[in-house]
């Protein structure tokens, strides 16, 4: 088996900007692995909230190409989860997908709706541009808004609701808050129609979580990776955000979706911002979620070839030339 490894960059359509910090591109990185008759391609994308770069990953990968039978099963002890393990076992379930003939929701036994509707988030700024990107699409049925942790949260939300009066709204701190900002915000979300609030606080910080009141339920995202984060996370979370670069591709990602429900967590399927090559392993984990944000092409100048289908916020079924 062959594996070559490349960085990509795809601009983005507009500056894009959370509480960490702002960017204008999408640095991912694309596997390929080969037979020598067939080809599977993967994409991922580093975190440099994970101590991830481009050439961290590049090095991963590089470092694991002498290893005689590797497989999606001997990728989970070779490398740790991460972007790396995600383009890998992505490329793999591909190259699996395209030798057997079969489609890799067959594969991994997942039933694959036609469509799932998707949230479309609203990049941090004031409340006027956040606002005026909502009228910008009107046709979004969820919106997922960032917010800062300082006093304009708030008015952001307020902004957005004006804006949007039909729209469903999620909200995404990323672990931009303080105890005393959950317990003077959350009450006041709730009346405007907040379903879910995602990781209020710092990863490292969130035990308060089982101190406080949760009239919106509370999503887990960067402090849930893997299978093994659940134990810790029951009673400070009602939902479990699952992003492939984070678990290290659907391997784990689909036992860890298995072992959330039966821990009790609802499931939203997330992402990095990535092309539709890193949305549709992703597409397959979103037929059995509750919550689905996979718009991440939607915030790109341009997707690449043979991309997903996005219709008034639903996403069809990836086709065979991208992947799966």
């Amino acid at each position: 088996m062959q594996i070559e490894a490349r960085e990509e960059i795809w601009p983005l359509k507009q500056l894009f900007r959370i509480s960490r910090g702002s960017r204008t591109e999408a640095r991912v990185v694309v596997v390929t692995v080969t037979d020598g008759q067939h080809t599977g391609r993967g994409e991922g994308v580093p975190i440099a909230r994970y101590n991830q770069s481009v050439a961290s990953v590049l090095e991963q990968i590089e470092s694991i190409k002498r290893e005689k039978s590797l497989d999606r099963h001997r990728i989970q002890q070779l490398l740790p989860a991460g972007a790396a393990r995600n383009a890998l076992d992505c490329a793999l379930w591909d190259l699996e997908a395209k030798i057997s003939g079969k489609r890799a929701w067959e594969l991994a036994n997942v039933l694959m709706v036609p469509k799932v509707e998707t949230s479309f988030t609203i990049s941090l700024d004031t409340p006027e541009k956040m606002a005026a990107a909502a009228k910008a699409n009107p046709s979004a049925p969820i919106l997922k808004l960032k917010l800062g942790g300082d006093d304009v949260d708030l008015a952001r939300v307020e902004a957005v609701r004006e804006a949007a009066p039909a729209a469903r709204l999620l909200i995404d701190a990323n672990e931009s808050w303080s105890p005393s900002h959950f317990e003077k915000i959350v009450p006041a979300l709730k009346r405007l129609g907040v379903e879910l609030i995602e990781q209020p606080f710092p990863a490292d910080a969130d035990e308060v979580l089982l101190t406080l009141d949760h009239p919106v339920p509370v999503c887990a995202d960067e402090s849930c990776h893997t299978g093994d984060d659940l134990a810790r996370l029951t009673s400070r979370y009602e939902v479990i955000n699952v992003k492939l670069d984070k678990t290290g591709g659907p391997t784990e990602a689909l036992h860890l979706c298995e072992q959330a429900r039966k821990a009790g967590f609802k499931l939203l399927i997330g992402c990095m911002i990535g092309t539709s090559l890193g949305m549709a392993p992703a597409r397959l984990l979103a037929s059995i979620a509750d919550y689905v944000d996979l718009d991440g092409p939607l915030l790109l100048a341009r997707d690449r070839e043979h991309g997903l289908s996005y219709q008034n916020s639903r996403i069809g079924i990836p086709s065979r030339e991208l992947w799966g």
